[in-house]
């Protein structure tokens, strides 16, 4: 009977999926978090590149967690790429290129000369390390906020562990409504895969909210040669290809002292158009290891939803959905509890099983639309 084909895929399909996800599990448990080594004498010099669109409002909380590290000031600039904003993003960074001699302000317009691209982030980033006084760059975002130690646990990394490119902790900010939380929770569950994957070498992952690599290596890698008429993909395109040339030197870097804080979307259209963005990376990506993962958790979300509506006509289908999606709950609550334990969120796993339905439909919605649809990102139309 076609039902029980369906069940069996779905449980088949379930089971590949626990197995993958308890790997994760025990390579995050197997991953000692980093305490800084004060006793060595700073010596690395850091350029923070900080592309801005629009981004007034948040630029100036940005700024002043960035610039008020406790690092040498003469070991490292701020350079922020001002990217055709119409607001006041540009005038408040001038405001504060007064009071500090290390913030730098570029205005992407004027070094495009009204060149038309698909990826402006890394037109703007390519430019700003081309400027760079740094041997390290450091990646993230006007609307984080860092912790005033962010730039010497990342000194003390490089000069303990020597690596070319480090991917580093993110972490949503909640506001205790349901889309924060919602997104918080999908959030939490990314950064685990990151830090178990990246730790492990299983494959690429990282966000560019908070991520570093040396100028030497990107530039060795050919920068984003390749890469550039992507949209997205700053991150993690640019990650695999400094891993195909130097494997052994990407790192991940797992220390509360570097967490990288951020606000979720604010609404559910931003929240979709930012993971359709994330979403259309994925059959870029060289990384066949990763696309794999992609489509075994994809293919997963599928067969639950498929059965979810063949449920509405055999109703005993309906009973077979909610046992697969406890067990899923259950493989899924046993690899969030110690990365939600890591981030301080443990509370927020209250409201991890009442999400799962939604999670399951945007995992599905948005890894279509990020295939065959368009998305708004900051004002711009891509496909």
């Amino acid at each position: 009977m076609w039902w029980q084909i369906l069940v069996i895929v779905t449980a088949l399909l379930l089971g590949g999926y626990a197995w993958l996800i308890e790997r994760y599990r025990t390579w995050f448990l197997q991953i000692k978090p980093y305490q800084p080594d004060d006793n060595n004498a700073p010596t690395t010099r850091f350029t923070v590149i900080i592309p801005a669109r629009n981004e007034a409002a948040n630029i100036r909380k940005c700024l002043p967690s960035i610039l008020q590290q406790q690092y040498p000031q003469n070991l490292f600039e701020v350079i922020v790429i001002n990217d055709h904003s119409t607001d006041a993003t540009a005038a408040e960074v001038n405001k504060l290129k007064q009071q500090h001699g290390n913030l730098k302000l570029l205005q992407l317009e004027d070094l495009l000369k009204g060149e038309q691209l698909n990826s402006y982030k890394k037109k703007a980033i390519e430019l700003a390390i081309g400027r760079a006084s740094g041997n390290w760059i450091v990646a993230t975002d006007a609307d984080c906020l860092v912790s005033d130690q962010w730039l010497s646990t990342y000194a003390s990394y490089i000069t303990q562990h020597q690596p070319v490119f480090i991917a580093a902790p993110v972490q949503f900010i909640s506001d205790k409504s349901f889309l924060s939380i919602f997104q918080c929770l999908d959030f939490l569950s990314l950064q685990g895969i990151t830090a178990a994957s990246v730790s492990r070498g299983f494959h690429s992952m990282c966000n560019g909210a908070n991520l570093a690599y040396s100028k030497a290596a990107f530039m060795e890698a050919g920068g984003f040669t390749d890469i550039d008429n992507i949209a997205s993909g700053d991150d993690m395109l640019l990650m695999h290809k400094i891993y195909r040339q130097q494997p052994q030197g990407v790192h991940y870097l797992l220390a509360k002292k570097a967490i990288v804080q951020t606000t979720p979307m604010p609404n559910w259209s931003s929240f979709i158009n930012q993971r359709i963005r994330w979403a259309s990376k994925a059959t870029t990506y060289d990384d066949k290891r990763i696309f794999r993962v992609l489509a075994m958790v994809y293919a997963t979300n599928v067969a639950l939803v498929v059965l979810l509506m063949a449920g509405c006509w055999k109703h005993t289908l309906f009973i077979s959905w909610i046992l697969l999606i406890l067990g899923k709950i259950m493989i899924e609550m046993r690899f969030m509890l110690p990365v939600a334990t890591f981030y301080g969120n443990e509370k927020l796993l209250a409201w991890f099983g009442a999400m799962q339905p939604v999670h399951i439909l945007y995992t599905v919605v948005s890894g279509w639309l990020g295939k065959f649809g368009s998305y708004q990102w900051k004002g711009r139309k891509v496909r």
